[in-house]
């Protein structure tokens, strides 16, 4: 080890890169991470937790209106956005510094500045050093796409600007169907915030269930929102009150903040991949195998710039597996099958395993099980919502392929069931589960009557 000043270099301290840097100095490693914003990458800064924290805050305009129905008499609640984002930042300072603070106590060196790759084992910093590394691993996330270029696109802003907005925007037009979009969607409408979304699509949340995509694409048109699908923003425009933002169909909306929600790119550039012979997939994240190692054998990735499954548990997981195999004696792959997901809409989505279109491609026969229902707490708030479930079944096997959700916790709910998805529960098993009465998820487990039955023919 005496040709290098680290054994570990890693680049980028997000989610995956500060547990691998803390795993690895566990193990006994000498490691340092560069980090050129702030630590805690985009999930803790711009990203998961304060969006949950944005979710939490436009959710209590409906506890104060439900409220009546249970006999609490509320006066008229006002919504203060500056307090909000103050209040936010102040919580993402304390999570940073408990990020910094990990780090530090395992001995990890911080490097506040940007890194780039001159070799395979050679990191070069911003302010001219260079630091021998035995092994590389790049951890630099994804950042924000803004898609096509229009005329006008310098008036949008993206979610990392959206977190910081002066003050809240009383229209606002937000392109996108993913996460990102319909989250935020549901975030400014629940503050008060009149939301037109826009996509280019055939429906929202595309690569999930239509069913659920349909049955929420309802609940936040009930909520107010207007959804605008097989459209595209064409053009934005600055105007006297706000922008004009004209869509491919010609209709003009005039709102107060324009914001894309498009997806987002591997951080691959500027990197100085081609320096060291590392390659890229054909989904433009860094190229790597089931250890997250690239082609060039000393350097590793993880996280969204592999593009693989972008999400922030997924990133720790992969960063946690790199420790252990190249600095733990441990070979680890992380298996990408069956991770549970929650989408914070309003009302919430979480969903675990195959879709039905999935599953009668892959499966001789399948079952569907589904419902609808109104909540309980809504029957004396008069809230008008539905919850909605769906288990997609192995006809053969009776195996739980699937499992998508719409309602309150849903989230919360898919944590639990991913353990018995993934352990490869049954049908029969959920119904030998006694039920929890009253709760939106005993559903789950009284579910009897099938919703449809098809075989490999129907798929075809």
């Amino acid at each position: 080890m005496a040709d290098f000043d680290v054994d570990l270099f890693v680049i980028g301290a997000g989610s995956g890169g500060v547990r691998a840097a803390r795993i690895a100095a566990s193990h006994g490693a000498r490691v340092a991470i560069a980090e050129e914003y702030r630590v805690g990458g985009t999930c803790v800064i711009r990203g998961c937790v304060p969006k949950k924290l944005l979710v939490y805050a436009s959710r209590f305009a409906d506890d104060f209106e439900d409220a009546a129905g249970y006999g609490w008499h509320v006066p008229q609640a006002t919504f203060d956005w500056t307090h909000l984002i103050a209040n936010k930042d102040r919580e993402i300072a304390r999570l940073e510094a408990a990020y910094v603070a990990t780090l530090e106590r395992h001995e990890v060196e911080i490097l506040r500045t940007r890194a780039v790759l001159e070799d395979r084992h050679t990191v070069r910093l911003a302010d001219g050093r260079r630091i021998r590394a035995k092994y590389v691993l790049i951890a630099t996330g994804a950042a924000p796409s803004l898609g096509a270029d229009i005329a006008g696109l310098q008036h949008v802003i993206t979610s990392n600007e959206a977190f910081h907005l002066p003050s809240l925007p009383k229209r606002i037009l937000i392109q996108g169907g993913g996460y990102i979009a319909v989250e935020f969607a549901g975030i400014f409408n629940g503050l008060g915030s009149e939301v037109t979304l826009v996509y280019r699509g055939d429906n929202i949340l595309r690569g999930f269930d239509d069913d659920l995509r349909a049955h929420l694409r309802g609940e936040m048109e009930r909520r107010g929102i207007r959804i605008v699908t097989r459209q595209t923003v064409a053009s934005v425009d600055k105007v006297e009150h706000g922008f004009c933002t004209t869509l491919s169909d010609n209709e003009e909306v005039v709102v107060d903040q324009v914001m894309f929600a498009t997806g987002r790119k591997p951080h691959v550039n500027g990197l100085g991949l081609e320096a060291t012979g590392v390659t890229l997939a054909a989904n433009g994240g860094i190229a790597v195998d089931g250890y997250s190692r690239t082609v060039v054998d000393n350097i590793y990735a993880v996280g969204d710039v592999t593009n693989r499954v972008n999400l922030t548990p997924v990133a720790i997981r992969e960063g946690h597996a790199f420790a252990d195999t190249v600095f733990g004696g441990k070979p680890v792959r992380v298996d990408h099958a069956n991770v549970p997901t929650a989408v914070f809409s309003e009302p919430e989505c979480g969903v675990i395993g195959l879709t039905e279109a999935q599953a009668r491609q892959h499966c001789e026969r399948v079952d569907i099980y589904k419902t609808t229902f109104r909540p309980m707490r809504a029957t004396l708030s008069g809230r008008d919502t539905r919850v909605f479930m769906k288990l997609v079944v192995d006809g053969i096997t009776d195996k739980v392929l699937g499992c998508h959700i719409v309602g309150a916790d849903a989230g919360e709910m898919i944590q639990v069931l991913g353990i018995a998805v993934r352990m490869g529960a049954t049908k029969a098993d959920f119904d030998a589960t006694m039920a929890v009465h009253p709760t939106m998820s005993e559903e789950l487990v009284t579910m009897r009557e099938k919703a449809a039955s098809y075989g490999r023919a129907a798929a075809e």
